[in-house]
């Protein structure tokens, strides 16, 4: 699929292109040859679900692709098929459990019909305002035939005449010949009186009025230097277009952004040469990992990725917006490109760190974000075809377009492409530009607060692309959309008729009140009329909770067609899966829904809130060398304590592992394992969670991989040496992950605390990074220094070889920050790692240290 994805202009995410293919029996058949098992179990489930159905033979299925889910479990959509060719819209997907069996099903059926075998010859428009849905509506039937009247070559053909006659192909054009379900949005039997203004979103049910033999073309056009993309279904046997939309989606060591300060930043060092690629987030892709390249001007109607930037100290960006005309590769032009990097970290932590999924796809494929496009661009955008994002330097309206929430707003996207695939148009087309703004927003809280944790806190401004607007204006208010003095508030009749970027706002406004709340005051920007029940104002569930039950709507529940009603029952039902039938967030959805008008609203009382039992810590994958301890921990909220666990590797349960933290050392045959939890509370009727998986890496003695031991300090003090009883779980701090930390400091007296631990660096590695989380706060005032932490290198009698940073009680921030360092220039040697934590005589400066990293390659 090639097509862009941005914030600006309308767009269209389109469904994959694949080949015809062979009947139900053969589809298992040819599976078995090339899945496993579990796959193999699927294929035969869904045959033998579709034959309880009554389908024929010609009514198959196949398997688009697969992804992981959390707790180890499998997410698989499946196409479904009609003689040999795909029925647009037509899907399933389903959820499976390590074992291979089913745990969930969503389905958009549409084949009901075409083994009729007539033709439904009329083509006539459908008034919603008077159609209604009887109570045995009429089936739809199948084209007289499958013969198209024309190649596909010349659908391609007839469509480029149509949309850019003077235009050239970008990308290859595509044809692929389907089934096309014409359908129509009716009334249902009890709001065949209602007047329009009156209607909601779950009065109106879509209903296939005719089936077409169709051709779905793709054009990626260029015209005077301008993209033309559409998508275009074409009559296989008439010529006539049934539907179009366009398809370009567009964003109207240390790095100095210019957007968040200096910033940690995750880079690589090639000899003497650092490099923007992050080799911790995301394998395989162009570069081998997360990368961030130089597009140097290169013309946005056919932008090159360039090269990966370069540098040849750690030290990047001078925090200020691109002069335009200017070098892209001095400080100043750096900086775009360290905007890009810290964007990208966080999107990638984000939803690794809080719902176990990896990268864009969730196979952790690397991607790359290519700055500097075109001259003066007032745009960025995902394209699908590399599974990339450029970005403009800012023009007129807008300065470099790099912000946090514009980040994640394209990289959610390349979620969307990788799963549900909502098409870009009409209400499922609204749904998806509101799920780039919804994933833009959650990886900016999730920066603001340190970038760190299994949780998506508060901290967010509900405002997509304030930061990079010239006039200060935001793109879009999520919290009321009409601000914008075009997006709606709440859900129509007629909002699968206006610009995706518009019809987006309703849902924007859902995913609000479903994290924050409403106001009871008329006047208020966060009031809705349509909350009728008690309390006046609906009581908002947080953004952790609010964002992991949307992206289980999205990446297990959504289809291509969803639309807002659909969205509302999917979204509905996550809640409801992962918080219970009745608990608060599944009433707060049903209330954020009914205050965009889609949906009833209920009263909040008689919620069980608070009642399910939930995974708070999720295990963190880690790194280890052989030999070196490994451990694995997860935390629970809600239900009844205490709790009881189980542990799992490969699936499989662990004998005697029953405590909150698996901890063991690891082999090379340990190497690549995944490890889950199962929670169990204790109430009479015994609720569970289940944990997302972890992996572990594990290094062969003398290569590359983790070489400290306990850095977590999960394991108490194994590894560590000097003032231990730092080591552990105190009142006051938290860990950046699992359960322990270090705290060095916080007595408010004169003190001195160290740890220490020696570590092998091998002659043969290539590098040696240095990684760990710091949290600090004090009580002392001012910017003068009083306490300090000082981190150095020692050899074996003690002698420093070299201070690697000194912290004060001036660089206090809230939550954690990863701080890095190349140790490569230490290769051959056993040194000691050393933290020393110094307060004076009074004020307490508390210096809490984590998830401490020597990755050597």
């Amino acid at each position: 699929m090639n097509l862009r994805k941005t914030l600006i202009s309308a767009s269209i995410a389109a469904l994959p292109v694949m080949a015809a293919m062979p009947t139900q029996a053969a589809t298992a058949s040819l599976n078995a040859q090339n899945t496993d098992t579990k796959t193999q179990s699927l294929l035969t489930q869904l045959a033998q679900r579709d034959a309880q159905l009554g389908l024929g033979s010609d009514s198959n299925f196949r398997i688009a692709n697969q992804h992981p889910g959390t707790g180890g479990n499998k997410i698989t959509r499946v196409e479904h098929t009609y003689k040999g060719l795909r029925v647009f819209g037509s899907e399933e997907i389903v959820v499976t459990d390590t074992g291979g069996e089913i745990v969930s099903v969503s389905v958009a059926e549409k084949r009901a019909g075409l083994e009729a075998g007539a033709n439904l010859a009329s083509t006539e428009s459908v008034n919603t305002a008077q159609r209604v849905v009887a109570k045995a509506a009429p089936q739809a039937t199948p084209p007289a035939n499958i013969k198209p009247a024309f190649s596909a070559d010349a659908a391609i053909a007839r469509v480029a005449k149509q949309v850019a006659p003077t235009g050239e192909h970008r990308w290859p054009p595509t044809a692929e010949l389907l089934i096309y379900p014409v359908t129509a949005s009716v009334r249902t039997a009890e709001a065949a009186d209602k007047a329009d203004d009156e209607l909601n979103a779950l009065d109106l049910e879509e209903v296939v009025e005719r089936y077409a033999l169709a051709y779905y073309v793709k054009t990626r056009m260029v015209v005077d230097r301008k993209p033309v993309y559409y998508d275009t279904i074409l009559d296989a046997r008439t010529g006539e277009v049934i539907a179009q939309w366009r398809a370009l989606q567009t964003v109207v060591g240390t790095g100095n952004s210019q957007y968040n300060g200096a910033v940690p930043i995750n880079t690589s060092l090639n000899g003497s040469t650092y490099q923007m690629l992050d080799t911790t987030r995301g394998t395989g892709g162009k570069f081998g990992g997360m990368a961030i390249t130089n597009a140097n001007h290169s013309s946005q109607q056919n932008p090159s990725s360039g090269s990966i930037y370069t540098n040849s100290t750690n030290t990047w960006g001078d925090g200020k917006q691109y002069i335009s005309g200017g070098s892209t590769t001095n400080a100043n032009g750096q900086t775009a490109a360290v905007n890009a990097l810290w964007g990208l970290m966080n999107t990638y932590d984000t939803n690794k760190n809080v719902l176990g999924w990896k990268s864009l796809d969730g196979n952790n494929t690397a991607t790359y974000i290519a700055v500097h496009v075109d001259n003066a661009y007032d745009n960025a955008f995902f394209d699908p075809s590399c599974k990339c994002m450029y970005i403009g330097d800012g023009g007129q309206s807008f300065y470099n377009l790099g912000s946090i929430d514009v980040i994640g707003h394209e990289m959610s996207h390349g979620i969307t492409d990788a799963t549900s695939n909502l098409v870009y148009a009409g209400e499922s087309g609204g749904l998806n530009e509101s799920n780039s703004d919804i994933g833009g927003d959650m990886v900016e809280a999730y920066a603001r607060n340190g970038g760190t944790g299994t949780v998506v806190p508060a901290g967010n401004d509900w405002m997509t692309g304030k930061e990079i607007a010239r006039n200060g204006q935001p793109l879009r208010w999520m919290y009321k959309p009409s601000k914008d003095g075009r997006s709606p508030d709440a859900w129509s009749s007629t909002i699968k008729n206006i610009d995706v970027h518009l019809s987006s706002g309703p849902n924007n406004r859902m995913f609000y009140f479903l994290s924050q709340g409403s106001n009871a005051s008329s006047g208020s920007d966060y009031y809705s009329k349509y909350l009728t029940k008690s309390p006046a104002a609906m009581t908002g569930i947080g953004n952790d909770k609010a964002y992991r039950i949307w992206f289980k709507a999205l990446t297990t529940k959504f289809t291509s067609s969803t639309n807002y009603a659909d969205a509302r029952a999917k979204v509905l039902l996550a809640a409801q899966e992962l918080y219970g039938a009745s608990s608060k967030e599944a009433i707060a959805v049903q209330r954020a829904y009914a205050a965009i008008n889609v949906g009833s609203d209920v009263d909040e009382a008689g919620s069980s809130s608070g009642s399910g039992l939930s995974i708070s810590t999720q295990p963190a994958s880690i790194s280890v060398a052989a030999g070196a301890t490994a451990s694995f921990s997860v935390g629970a909220s809600g239900g009844t304590a205490p709790y009881s666990y189980i542990w799992y590797r490969n699936g499989a349960v662990i004998a005697g592992a029953s405590s909150a933290t698996y901890s063991f050392t690891a082999t090379q045959a340990d190497n690549g394992a995944t490890f889950k939890a199962l929670v169990r509370d204790a109430s009479s009727t015994t609720k569970t969670a289940t944990s997302s998986e972890a992996t572990l890496t594990v290094a062969a003695a003398g290569s590359g991989g983790e070489r400290l031991t306990n850095g977590g300090f999960e394991s108490g003090t194994t590894g560590w040496a000097g003032d231990t009883g730092t080591i552990g779980t105190f009142s006051g701090q938290t860990a950046y992950e699992g359960q322990r930390y270090a705290w060095l400091g916080g007595n408010g007296k004169r003190a001195t605390e160290t740890l220490t631990q020696s570590v092998a660096i091998p002659s043969s590695a290539s590098s040696a990074k240095l990684s760990f989380a710091l949290h600090i706060d004090t009580a002392e005032v001012g910017q003068a220094t009083y306490d300090t932490l000082v981190v150095t290198v020692k050899n074996s009698a003690g002698t420093v070889l070299g201070t690697l940073a000194t912290y004060s009680n001036a660089n206090a921030a809230s939550g954690y920050q990863v701080r890095n360092f190349d140790l490569s220039a230490y290769r051959g040697q056993t040194v000691t790692l050393s933290f020393v934590a110094t307060e004076d005589s009074a004020q307490q400066t508390s210096f809490v240290i984590d998830k401490v990293s020597l990755i050597t390659q």
